[in-house]
């Protein structure tokens, strides 16, 4: 491809796709394709999907729509769709939209610059593979370039796919089973991160706190079996599952020992991860987080309802009494933890006395913040079966809209109470860069994964850390007043190049 050729890269969804986006940024750059923002001067656009939410198909195809005059006006424009929506819709993409070139899916996010070139050379090209191969290790994010979103923080995907059942989720269907990556693989990429100057790292996965059991488990099989034959064998257990588990062998998550791993590296200053899930949170996780300095006090923890019957029907694999007795625990083991969650509102055959006991649950559970959604039934779901199956469950429009309001109201009012307990602390912020709604004013996020909005007479480099005094509480955002930058932004562009 001539160097003079453009991309632009549009994500819908949540944060896996947002590093699949880097990712496929990275890849095209090393091809020697540049970045523009602006779709009509594009030589290839490719739309990253999501599937999760109800509007996902209306807004790929609408999207897609849009791009069918930009396709008849510049015949040698690409147009590719990747991601969930494109794992889950296969074919049917190009029998919606015949003017797109090229379908990829999940598995298969390292092969974009060659769909391209195929489809370039021989026409429109479909290809979903069914999952990924452990062995497979282009596969894997550290596999490929990447062209960061933002240069102080970086992502690390730790496990790719779910074992989980969860009746709303098309995740498992998409992203195929869970598989995690080496222990020291892992460690190794942070470490490079932090050389090109990320100081913040956030650890991706869909049920991070699972990670590594899976390694665990295939290391005791290789002691077990005649010979301890293993192709990596010679890499050794310290690289599969870290030190810490050389000193206790069981068939465990290795979540806890990564945290530690990560936050000791040189350069990390910060450390995340999302999203865990309820039914696998260890002590051992919250004896990690309360160790190491470096990984912040924020937990995402999703409840999804507070209603027991509920969620059995989701196979949540917890109940509301179990999921506070765990956040209780987290709260005792990690002084000032904000807590956020996912709620969704409407499951079908939800009552009035399950809602209400949901309401109950946000009330108790004083969230810092949540994420509140409407139940939207995901084609090829257990939960969509189900409606289908009994269209009575079906929750009416206006109680679910009723029941929204009502549980917003609870988590604003929780929210609200928690940023008013900040005034007059001093907090660490990162420096994110202007506000969008005032460029007069510089946004910065707590440790506790808040937004801090405050002034500065001289500018301050995305990046940066400083310490800034709130002075005001509101629902979604704090106020300060800067005391001083601590840690100036150290970072530094990386020039992709290509893997291997």
């Amino acid at each position: 491809m001539s160097e003079s050729r453009t991309y632009l890269v549009k994500t819908y969804g949540c944060q896996m796709n947002e590093h699949d986006s880097e990712r496929i940024s990275g890849l095209l750059e090393a091809d020697g394709l540049t970045r523009v923002d602006d779709e009509a001067e594009a030589d290839v656009i490719v739309l990253n999907t999501c599937c999760i939410r109800e509007n996902a198909d209306n807004k790929l195809y609408g999207a897609l729509g849009h791009l069918k005059g930009l396709k008849e006006q510049n015949p040698d424009l690409q147009i590719a769709v990747g991601g969930c929506l494109a794992q889950k819709d296969r074919d049917s993409v190009r029998d919606r939209a015949g003017h797109v070139d090229v379908v990829f899916g999940t598995h298969n996010v390292h092969r974009a610059v060659e769909l391209l070139d195929h489809a370039a050379e021989h026409g429109p090209i479909v290809e979903i593979l069914e999952a990924t191969a452990r062995d497979d290790a282009e596969a894997f994010p550290s596999a490929l370039p990447t062209v960061r979103e933002v240069d102080h923080a970086g992502w690390l995907t730790i496990q790719i796919g779910c074992d989980n059942s969860c009746a709303f989720c098309i995740v498992p269907a998409v992203r195929g089973p869970e598989i995690s990556r080496p222990f020291g693989e892992l460690v190794a990429e942070a470490e490079q991160l932090a050389a090109d100057g990320v100081s913040e790292i956030t650890l991706l996965g869909q049920n991070v706190n699972s990670f590594g059991r899976d390694l665990a488990l295939g290391r005791r099989q290789v002691a077990a079996s005649e010979g301890g034959a293993d192709s990596d064998e010679d890499l050794g257990d310290a690289w599969w599952c870290g030190e810490r588990w050389t000193d206790d062998r069981r068939a465990r998550p290795l979540f806890g020992d990564l945290l530690r791993a990560v936050g000791a590296i040189d350069g990390v200053h910060r450390v995340r991860y999302t999203s865990p899930h309820p039914k696998d949170m260890r002590t051992e996780t919250f004896e990690a987080m309360a160790a190491t300095p470096e990984v912040c006090e924020h937990l995402h923890f999703p409840l999804q309802s507070g209603s027991d019957t509920v969620l059995a029907a989701m196979h949540r694999g917890y109940t509301a009494e179990r999921y506070l007795e765990k956040l209780a625990e987290a709260r005792a083991a990690i002084p000032g933890l904000a807590v956020s969650t996912d709620i969704i509102v409407g499951f079908p055959g939800e009552t009035d006395a399950d809602f209400e006991r949901t309401l109950e649950v946000a009330a108790a559970a004083e969230y810092d913040s949540a994420f509140t959604f409407v139940f939207s039934p995901r084609p090829g779901t257990e939960a969509a079966e189900l409606l289908e199956a009994d269209p009575s469950l079906a929750v009416p429009h206006d109680v679910v809209v009723e029941r929204y309001e009502r549980l917003r109201t609870v988590v604003e009012r929780s929210s609200l109470k928690a940023n008013l307990s900040r005034v007059g602390e001093v907090e660490e912020v990162t420096v994110e860069g202007p506000s969008k709604k005032n460029p007069s004013v510089l946004t910065g996020r707590t440790r506790r994964n808040t937004l801090v909005h405050f002034a500065s007479s001289d500018p301050i480099k995305a990046g940066s850390y400083a310490t800034v005094t709130i002075v005001k509480g509101n629902t979604n955002h704090l106020l300060g007043e800067l005391l001083e930058v601590t840690i100036p932004a150290r970072h530094r562009t990386r020039i992709p190049v290509a893997a291997g």
